[in-house]
């Protein structure tokens, strides 16, 4: 019982420790410490991503009995975009479309510059889907771009292993109002299922 009580007292210290000391370095910290992690105000514009064209998925929206979720291998190829030559690939990953309509990609963009986007979907007929993808999107060289939008309308085949549709990218600048060349890019999305065989 001693070695137990050993134990057991330090290690309900740790825990009460742990558990009060963020209340209690709440009130003392300074506010340059809470200020450098802070971004500048012009980083979190969200500009146009509460357009009324922007999609949102609430938990009243059933999307349980939706076919498209699961994870998808995708390609993002253009076709009549302005910039870009049609037949080229602009972006390839693998995108998860979840069953509460919200959906994640992890693209072939060097992580330094944003791989990674978020969204929300919602089915809008049989077997066709529109989704909304948001990302940050940074340069080369660490700084800001501004956010960036994909959306996507897409039809999913009839075994439901593979989907295609179109897309456009936007791109936008720091105050989340002027496109960026070489966006609006426009194209074709395909996608084929992943499964564990």
């Amino acid at each position: 019982m001693r070695r137990l009580s050993r134990i057991v007292t330090p290690l309900l210290g740790v825990m009460f420790g742990l558990i009060a000391a963020p209340a209690a370095r709440a009130g003392c910290a300074s506010p340059d410490v809470n200020a450098a992690w802070r971004q500048p105000q012009s980083y979190l514009r969200p500009g146009p991503l509460h357009s009324p064209g922007f999609i949102l998925a609430s938990s009243g929206d059933s999307q349980s009995d939706a076919a498209i979720v699961g994870f998808w291998r995708v390609t993002f190829v253009s076709k009549g975009s302005t910039y870009i030559p049609d037949d080229t690939v602009v972006d390839w990953g693998y995108v998860q479309w979840h069953s509460d309509g919200t959906e994640i990609m992890n693209s072939s963009r060097p992580p330094a510059t944003s791989s990674f986007c978020l969204g929300v979907w919602k089915k809008t007929g049989p077997s066709t889907y529109k989704l909304n993808h948001l990302a940050l999107s940074w340069n080369p060289d660490g700084t800001p771009l501004g956010p960036a939008t994909i959306t996507e309308e897409v039809v999913l085949d009839h075994g439901g292993n593979s989907y295609s549709g179109s897309f456009t990218i936007d791109q936008y600048d720091l105050s989340g109002v002027h496109i960026l060349p070489p966006t609006p890019i426009v194209g074709v999305v395909t996608g084929t299922r992943i499964t564990v065989n």
